[in-house]
């Protein structure tokens, strides 16, 4: 199958798209796209990958699955276009970086100028029905995504890992904990973000693992 990713990271991950259970998500894809509202835009699936370049890497977010409201997702995990309104999740994140590194909650809840300076944020699940949370889970994008998070623990250490819930935290055993940061809490979600994320210091946390082994810390 030809799917449009960016080189660097086709060199990585390309086999993925070779494999039979690919090719069964992608003609799942290719039908949803078809007869039913899906988001983000089929241009913007694999969105996270064409704005943070592998060669720059230094965190990875782990969402769940694309927001399912008609004009937000943008093929990055949390993130909305400037002039959309912050979901829920996104709110309390910032609320968090806020309160953690006293950056001020900004304008637009557009997260390309982290993805930018090398934070990778993949969702577990890269389409979605609209309004219908989680509508793509089990058809084969989780096995993709898990070889995007061994591709990049096989081949590269120094990674802090934000994983936030228990869909995120799966994944976790794919990484070496003594070669990378992990760091685990609840979802941001209004659900849950008052047992632990609030207060979760995620952060400044990542900007102090990066700086102590030489890297240039995000501003978040």
């Amino acid at each position: 199958m030809n799917v449009k990713i960016a080189p660097r990271w086709k060199d990585l991950i390309g086999a993925e798209f070779e494999k039979p259970y690919f090719e069964q998500l992608a003609a799942f894809v290719k039908q949803e796209y078809a007869t039913r509202q899906v988001f983000p835009a089929g241009k913007n699936i694999f969105r996270a990958f064409d704005k943070c370049d592998p060669d720059d890497l230094k965190v990875v977010i782990i969402g769940q699955d694309p927001y399912h409201g008609v004009g937000q997702a943008n093929g990055l995990c949390f993130s909305v276009n400037d002039g959309v309104q912050f979901p829920p999740s996104l709110v309390n994140i910032f609320q968090e970086v806020n309160a953690d590194t006293g950056t001020p909650v900004p304008q637009s809840g557009n997260l390309d100028r982290w993805a930018e300076q090398g934070v990778l944020l993949l969702n577990a699940v890269l389409t979605v029905r609209a309004h219908e949370a989680t509508s793509h889970a089990g058809k084969g994008w989780e096995q993709f995504t898990d070889a995007v998070v061994q591709a990049i623990a096989r081949q590269k250490q120094g990674i802090v890992y934000m994983l936030w819930g228990s869909y995120a935290q799966r994944k976790a055993s794919m990484v070496d904990p003594q070669r990378n940061c992990i760091l685990k809490t609840v979802h941001p979600s209004p659900l849950s973000a008052y047992r632990g994320f609030f207060g979760c210091r995620h952060f400044s946390q990542a900007n102090q693992y990066l700086q102590s082994i030489g890297r240039t810390p995000i501003r978040w």
